[in-house]
């Protein structure tokens, strides 16, 4: 049987990690152990940030995600609407009704009912 040692913590760091013993391994002794060899064999050492957490990197994705969105749309206002509706009305197969055009106007000769006439005298007495 191995032997123990008693070492000393302050009170709120000793109550902190025999909270964390209990919940993760069976006995203290194994989850100091299992922490030493996660810094030992990782080769880093407890006081250095490991890098940016998830919540960090989400918050980073979703605004990268929002600019891509905006991105998009603005593309769609400005260059696909007005590009798709030229396209499609090249392609229309509409049957045009045949106008004349200005130039090819036909004068047609009608005789037009007079508007103005000259009154008739009845008396003739000048």
């Amino acid at each position: 049987m191995d032997s123990f040692i008693g070492i000393r913590f302050k009170k709120e760091t000793a109550k902190r990690f025999q909270q964390f013993s209990r919940t993760h391994f069976k006995s203290h002794s194994e989850a100091m152990a299992t922490m030493l060899d996660f810094f030992f064999y990782n080769e880093i050492s407890p006081k250095e940030k490991l890098g940016p957490t998830g919540r960090t990197i989400e918050a980073k994705l979703l605004k990268r995600i929002n600019a891509v969105i905006a991105i998009m749309r603005d593309m769609e206002k400005t260059q696909t609407k007005p590009t798709v509706a030229m396209i499609e009305s090249l392609f229309q197969t509409e049957i045009l009704t045949k106008k004349p055009l200005i130039l090819e106007k036909k004068f047609q000769e009608e005789k037009k009912a007079v508007r103005f006439q000259e009154k008739q005298n009845p008396n003739p007495e000048v």
